[in-house]
């Protein structure tokens, strides 16, 4: 029996392995997740994005003009993949489009970082992400 159930652990992790996305895909989806994600929140006013932006380390040495936060489940997002592909605005074919509730965070223009000050926006709307890797995880938020 041992030997039966070290087979299959060592089955399961090889299948882990196989469906890990690579290094870099990794790391572009954990930025993808830390600058765009967050299903918790409902966003929509001025202090969250002040709060998001600074807490996601967005406005460390300069403030990022615009940024959009998803709010939605991580398995929501992540079936925008599977959806035909569209092209992206570098002119690749690996993007994708869906409709989630956002909150839209546009500098005012009058700040400074670290203490960068945003504009928020709220609603639901299409966006356009890029996905990578097998299977498909997002990389990218295009528009």
């Amino acid at each position: 029996m041992a030997p039966q159930k070290a087979h299959s652990l060592l089955l399961l992790l090889l299948l882990t392995l196989l469906v890990q996305p690579s290094y870099g895909q990794d790391r572009m989806y954990q930025r993808f997740l830390r600058q765009h994600v967050d299903p918790e929140g409902t966003g929509g006013n001025d202090g969250y994005c002040n709060l998001m932006m600074q807490r996601r380390k967005m406005t460390t040495h300069q403030c990022k003009r615009f940024n959009t936060f998803i709010h939605e489940a991580i398995w929501n997002i992540h079936s925008i993949c599977s959806t035909t592909n569209v092209q992206c605005k570098n002119g690749k074919m690996n993007c994708h489009e869906g409709v989630v509730k956002v909150t839209d965070c546009r500098e005012t223009g009058s700040s400074r970082a670290p203490n960068c000050r945003y504009r928020a926006k709220a609603s639901t709307r299409r966006v356009v992400i890029a996905c990578e890797g097998n299977p498909e995880v997002p990389v990218h938020f295009d528009k």
